[in-house]
């Protein structure tokens, strides 16, 4: 179904997952409402530097790591996750990874 630039980029795309990540995509794919329509995403409400966050949680990253990626302190992180989940109603790093899956941000 894909042609050689898209099975590419995929690829690549796959490559650069991490295992949990991995493993969220294909429960998101192959769960029962991967078929029904979606609703708008929910990833399109945040700021660009709030999907930002949302990346590197996505990847893994810790509150430690991401501040010290960022430039900004562990205080400056949580607050921005706690915004972050209040728009998206996600209140887990999982939801946050599928957030981010859904909203192409990894």
């Amino acid at each position: 179904m894909l042609g050689p630039a898209q099975s590419r980029e995929a690829e690549l795309r796959g490559a650069a997952m991490t295992l949990t990540i991995a493993a969220e995509y294909a429960a998101l794919i192959t769960s029962a409402d991967a078929m029904a329509p979606q609703a708008p995403q929910p990833g399109a409400q945040l700021t660009r530097r709030e999907r930002e966050l949302v990346t590197l949680v996505a990847q893994g990253c810790t509150d430690v790591q991401i501040a010290g990626q960022l430039s900004i302190s562990i205080r400056t992180v949580r607050s921005h996750l706690d915004r972050i989940r209040d728009k998206t109603g996600c209140r887990r790093r999982a939801d946050l990874t599928r957030l981010a899956l859904q909203a192409d941000l990894v």
